[in-house]
């Protein structure tokens, strides 16, 4: 057999099709036991993105709970989160999506229910179902002025309105009912903090359907997260007072909280999104818990503290759905994508994929990510490098490949190390992937995170650059072919690199951060003061956002750049990506700039998602000077 002619990096036959990509791109949206069968939320691309509910039915095909053009998502927080649950007779409560108000579909219903009445703008979201009452957390933006009333509410199942059982906080996330419904956990916190920096674990006595006297059981100067009743006098939940969160559980009566199992990984994470969980108790008193350090694990923790690695396949982007008896829902990413399995810890066996994680490419292609390490000006950087990956093609001789730094947004947030669709559509065509987490991201403990503080287009653009320098010194990539691409936070990454550094010969801004002070003006309440930490509070600071700001260094903007934007997006409005086009055109600097109607900040439409991946494709070939035959040629101006 003759070995195949040498093909330059870029210009690799791949498989994998955008078309395809974006229909293997599963977001799952929530998961819960419904009597014997198990329900999911799915962000669904191919129809506008609408967020269904969706069950396995009897013959094994997927069946949508929640018909179309229903859709399941919540605005709180802009994020959401927690949009929908359901009882065990089948019966789905839901937050519709146009108008903010929870919903319940009944079994055979043609139609759902309102259960919240039209109010303007009064949002709903983590909603959970316990002990047979319908809790949620209530936003309300009617009264006017800038920061929103927030309160947990229980819904009322009858359709008669929703009760406040607590408020005065800027912020409330994770309401936990006790067994006995006496008591009410939940996490609180205020401007200018955010939920990873400061906030309280609060419990309170219930009394005429609201809290009367509540105290403080943790927090202050930590962030506790997930409260979960060990009966009704006892609570657990995750803090990182060591500087990793960690397990811990207290008393209602306030008894010292003592460390479950500590170890040196965070069983917790950023608080972007309602209703995420990192740990579930089962009926027997063993925890099943997320544990993460660079990549997730998932563990079992018996009551006496002995620990135990549970195997499974997803090793990224993990979160405990649900838990009964010796069952546990996860959702995550593995090395075929994100999905959802089912766990039987009470039996020997594999997971058992319930949605997701599936694709029509053999595993040859999809790249095995490797953990490095690079020393930066501010300490190590965490990264996972996925070099080109084809069963068949060579490069030529002494040929360098092309990488793409990959910068997440947040900036609080993660990557693990398990490769998307995405990263396998320019790994089997030759462009090698490097997704970073920068200082500021989670999964590396609170000392890592703060790195950031006041910091935020210094740390994260030193970070990116020693990086990727670090893996071209090594003869991994072609330093004179490197790319980087982000959205929002991670845009504003790439605009500051691009603007600040020559390490990168093209970028690639998603929905974009380009001016900080227009940023803290348009921005929403959730975010309002997130900038007081990454940068520094207004209006003392202004200097320092004024020069941190790409827009405020126009003459510095020479790199060709493809600019990506959604028009409906109330995050990071579009001005700031038309803002950044008009300056390339003055300064004559190739680039293309691509608007979508009907996308937001994150895009899901199916259309959408073909068009970027094509485009970034194109763009990456015109720029380095390789052929991309099977997508569109791009237009630059």
């Amino acid at each position: 057999m003759t070995s195949p002619t040498p093909t330059p990096y870029g210009s690799w036959s791949s498989p994998l099709t955008a078309a395809e990509v974006s229909a293997a791109s599963t977001r799952i949206e929530g998961a819960r036991f419904v009597g014997d069968d198990v329900w999911w939320g799915e962000s669904i691309a191919e129809e506008a993105g609408r967020s269904g509910v969706r069950r396995r039915g009897d013959s094994g095909g997927v069946v949508d709970v929640l018909p179309a053009p229903w859709s399941a998502r919540s605005r709180v927080h802009e994020y959401g989160g927690g949009s929908w649950t359901a009882s065990d007779d089948g019966t789905l409560y839901f937050v519709e999506k146009t108008d903010q108000r929870v919903w319940r579909l009944e079994p055979g219903a043609q139609s759902p229910a309102a259960l919240t009445p039209e109010a303007g703008d009064v949002r709903y979201g983590g909603l959970s179902l316990q002990h047979g009452r319908l809790l949620a957390v209530r936003e309300d933006h009617t009264a006017g002025g800038a920061v929103p009333a927030r309160d947990i509410v229980e819904v009322a199942l009858d359709g008669t309105g929703a009760a406040s059982l607590v408020a005065g906080s800027d912020f409330v996330a994770h309401p936990a009912l006790s067994p006995d419904g006496a008591h009410l956990a939940w996490i609180a916190w205020d401007h200018p903090h955010m939920a990873w920096d400061t906030a309280e674990l609060r419990v309170g006595a219930i009394d005429g359907g609201r809290v009367v006297v509540w105290r403080t059981l943790a927090g202050g100067h930590t962030s506790p997260l997930q409260p979960e009743w060990i009966g009704d006098d006892s609570v657990m939940f995750a803090d990182d007072p060591s500087g990793r969160w960690n397990l811990w559980r207290t008393d209602v009566a306030g008894a010292g909280p003592t460390a479950v199992a500590p170890a040196d990984a965070d069983t917790g994470g950023a608080l972007w999104v309602l209703g995420t969980r990192w740990y579930a108790v089962l009926g027997d008193g063993r925890i099943v818990a997320i544990r993460t350090d660079g990549a997730d694990a998932l563990v079992m923790i018996d009551p006496d503290g002995a620990v135990a690695d549970l195997p499974v396949e997803p090793v990224a982007q993990l979160s405990i759905e649900d838990a009964r008896g010796t069952r546990v829902l996860l959702s995550g990413a593995g090395r075929r994508g994100v999905g959802l399995w089912l766990i039987d810890v009470g039996r020997a066996g594999a997971a058992e994929l319930i949605a997701g994680a599936s694709s029509p490419w053999a595993d040859e292609w999809m790249p095995l990510a490797r953990a490095v390490t690079a020393s930066g000006p501010h300490g190590p950087v965490h990264a996972f490098d996925y070099p080109p990956t084809h069963p068949d093609a060579t490069a030529p001789e002494g040929e360098r490949p092309p990488y793409v730094v990959f910068v997440h947004g947040g900036p609080t947030s993660h990557v693990g190390g398990a490769a998307s669709g995405k990263i396998a559509y320019l790994t089997s065509r030759g462009i090698g992937v490097l997704d970073v987490n920068y200082g500021g991201s989670t999964g590396y403990g609170r000392a890592y995170r703060e790195r950031l503080n006041g910091q935020w287009g210094v740390v994260d653009v030193d970070d990116v650059v020693a990086a990727v320098r670090g893996l071209a010194d090594a003869g991994a990539a072609d330093p004179e072919r490197l790319a980087i691409a982000g959205g929002s936070a991670g845009g504003w990454t790439v605009l500051c690199a691009v603007t600040n550094s020559d390490a990168f010969g093209a970028g690639i801004s998603r929905y974009g951060v380009a001016d900080l002070r227009l940023l803290a003006a348009d921005t929403h309440d959730f975010e309002a003061r997130y900038l007081d930490g990454l940068v520094g509070p207004l209006p003392e600071a202004e200097e320092v956002y004024v020069e941190r700001s790409p827009l405020s260094h126009l003459d510095r903007l020479r790199t060709p750049l493809l600019i990506e934007q959604g028009l409906d997006d109330r995050v990071v409005p579009p001005s700031q990506s038309e803002a950044v086009r008009d300056a390339l055109a003055a300064n004559g600097v190739a680039h293309a700039y691509l608007a979508f109607e009907g996308e937001a900040h994150g895009f899901r439409r199916a259309e959408t998602l073909v068009t970027t991946l094509e485009a970034e494709l194109a763009f990456l070939g015109r720029v380095f000077g390789f052929d991309t035959p099977d997508v569109p040629a791009i237009d630059l101006d």
